[in-house]
């Protein structure tokens, strides 16, 4: 009898240590989790970072970058193979062509003219994407995968959302909206790049 309680409170102690480290595997961003992995066409990709987008005083989404290993620089996320994952949740209730906006503005900031010119086909297509969704309400999750050979994939609310879009500059014109030199926010860009406080 002895023994057989004795299993029975290891066994209790395990579960909780296990629960436990399974409660400490996210990362907290005005009360949206970001687990610290996942897995993108069948590859697992490592939380980088995650932080909170402001405008104003208003909090406008959560964002996080997973990779396939942790990286400090723009450089080396760029270069480095694999599928990678920008996961947004938005904190209020925007209107698609406000998201779509605020978007097309930081790529603007981030890019030449020549450049801009060269991604406007794949612009276009991403636009028209979330153009159609008409709102993203609060809550509503937004998932932006590279796909190794295929492109950019963009899943809304747990939904694939049209065809991938297969320029392979696209995803990087993306990332630089958060990363580039001109990014949406210098104290997100440093929470992206695992460097926040």
């Amino acid at each position: 009898m002895g023994i057989l309680n004795g299993l029975r409170r290891s066994v209790a102690l395990l579960f909780l240590v296990f629960w436990a480290c399974g409660a400490q595997a996210t990362t907290d961003v005005a009360g949206i989790g970001f687990d610290d992995a996942t897995t993108v066409a069948g590859q697992s990709l490592a939380l980088n970072g995650a932080g909170l987008r402001t405008r104003m005083v208003f909090k406008v989404y959560a964002i996080g970058l997973y990779l396939p290993q942790r990286a400090g620089n723009l450089a080396a996320i760029l270069s480095a193979p694999g599928a990678k994952r920008i996961r947004l949740v938005t904190l209020r209730d925007l209107d698609a062509e406000q998201f779509v906006g605020g978007l097309l503005e930081g790529l603007k900031k981030n890019h030449t003219p020549q450049e801009l010119a060269s991604l406007q086909p794949s612009i276009d297509a991403f636009r028209n994407i979330m153009l159609s969704l008409k709102e993203t309400p609060k809550g509503t999750q937004v998932l932006l995968d590279s796909i190794p050979g295929s492109g950019t994939r963009l899943t809304v609310g747990g939904t694939r959302r049209g065809d991938d879009i297969p320029n392979e500059g696209f995803y990087p014109a993306l990332l630089r909206i958060w990363l580039g030199e001109h990014p949406a926010d210098d104290e997100l860009k440093q929470a992206l790049l695992g460097k926040g406080s």
